[in-house]
């Protein structure tokens, strides 16, 4: 489907997210993407919003289900959304890739990419459809007692923006135990640094899809950073992943 079906009204729940996400310290953001590859965003969902996204995980909303056992990504399963996508989750799309494409530009740059960031969402998924790349990404992921994510990136194509957008839609120590977000850095000649990312439900943390720029002592190189999910080992967790790019 093309990616005009990203005009999806959003009204009262489109402005209520772009007011919380207004409220950010971007430049702060900006920062610590700089220096570890991720960032809290601090509480973005109410929880009213996290359960209303966890009952659609029933809801005839999704292109496709990924069974992670089957595909040897670790155990669980996830869903991508379709076109149109729901009101809250557009909202949270269109809203963080106008708080986003300003640092992803400065991150283009440092790196030595070609190719221009639009300002506007719309444009850069004009950019994604040209490529190839027409299924939306934004997914919902479940996971069980048991289950995990293996270390990975989130690419799905010749053109990805250099950030994405987890939220976390239930609660640790009530719904759920384990289960932590884990991100890895393999910077080179060191040894990896890992990072467990906290969340509570509502929160979100941004954190680079593919590489991030850090400074040496001979100019700029690339970090590589993966991310995951450690064993949830009691009761059931989910989450939200806002994926600016689309999929081929």
């Amino acid at each position: 489907m093309s990616s005009q079906s990203e005009h999806v009204p959003v009204g009262e729940v489109g402005a209520s997210i772009a007011t919380r996400l207004a409220a950010v310290d971007w430049a702060l953001v900006e920062a610590e993407l700089n220096g570890a590859g991720w960032a809290s965003l601090g509480q973005v969902l109410t929880p009213a919003e996290c359960s209303s996204l966890r009952d659609t995980y029933g809801c005839p909303v999704f292109r496709s289900t990924i069974s992670m056992q089957r595909h040897g990504f670790g155990r669980g399963e996830y869903k991508y959304f379709s076109y149109p996508l729901p009101a809250i989750v557009a909202g949270l799309r269109s809203q963080l890739y106008a708080h986003l494409a300003a640092p992803a530009k400065r991150w283009q740059d440092k790196l030595g990419i070609e190719g221009v960031i639009p300002d506007s969402h719309d444009a850069y998924l004009e950019m994604c459809k040209a490529a190839g790349q027409s299924r939306p990404t934004p997914l919902l992921l479940r996971y069980a007692q048991g289950d995990y994510n293996c270390l990975h990136q989130d690419l799905y194509g010749e053109v990805h923006f250099p950030f994405q957008v987890v939220i976390l839609l239930s609660e640790p120590g009530c719904d759920f135990e384990g289960g932590e977000f884990v991100l890895t850095e393999q910077r080179p000649r060191v040894q990896s640094r890992a990072h467990v990312v906290p969340l509570k439900a509502g929160e979100a943390a941004v954190f680079a899809v593919r590489n991030r720029p850090a400074l040496g002592t001979r100019g700029t190189y690339r970090v590589t950073l993966r991310h995951g999910v450690s064993a949830v080992l009691r009761g059931s967790r989910y989450a939200l992943g806002v994926i600016l790019h689309d999929a081929a």
